[in-house]
């Protein structure tokens, strides 16, 4: 006896391109629950982040540069 899972992996070969990222975009949904924590945290970080730049304590980098690292490659 196969198992739910099993029984829902054939089913969706059977699906169209569409159909099938239509489910994996459901799926995605429902494992992308906000985290009020998570996002405290992030918003801490950025007041930090910018309260350091402001006060000239943070090295920049300016965008050609950070791009110049990233084309070498």
């Amino acid at each position: 006896m196969g198992s739910v899972k099993d029984e829902i992996v054939s089913r969706i070969k059977s699906l169209s391109d569409t159909e099938k990222i239509e489910i994996v975009d459901t799926i995605l949904t429902q494992l992308d629950k906000p985290d009020p924590e998570i996002d405290r945290i992030w918003a801490d970080e950025a007041r930090k982040r910018w309260k350091a730049y402001k006060a000239g304590n943070l090295e920049t980098v300016s965008y050609d540069k950070l791009m110049e690292k990233y084309r070498a490659r």
